[in-house]
């Protein structure tokens, strides 16, 4: 089940438009989550509307976000479900906390999206 719900999340996300898209099994090394998402949006705004798009196609799936941090700003959105977290950068935002390397332990996830 949590598969699934991680191949839909990075699909909904390349339909938006999103761009460097990378999930990661991060069980067993994190405590605050089981998997996590990254990904980039152009501007702020994309990154805004990226997260809006998630929350509503979610919801509709029956999960509720738990926390949701940055939909003022849009410089990094953090869309927090629990098992699953969702990180929605600006580039130059991804690249200044560099997530992927606090989690490079983590087991990267084929998203087989449909292009």
């Amino acid at each position: 089940m949590q598969d699934e719900i991680i191949h839909f999340i990075g699909q909904t996300i390349f339909d938006k438009k999103g761009s460097n898209i990378l999930a990661l099994d991060v069980r067993g090394i994190s405590t605050l989550t089981d998997y996590v998402i990254i990904a980039e949006g152009m501007v702020d705004r994309h990154v805004i509307a990226m997260a809006h798009e998630l929350m509503k196609v979610l919801k509709e799936r029956g999960e509720k976000a738990l926390f949701v941090e940055g939909l003022s700003n849009g410089d990094w959105v953090v869309l927090d479900y629990g098992a699953y977290m969702i990180h929605l950068f600006m580039p130059g935002i991804r690249d200044l906390y560099r997530l992927e390397d606090i989690y490079r332990e983590g087991k990267i996830i084929d998203l087989a999206i449909k292009v």
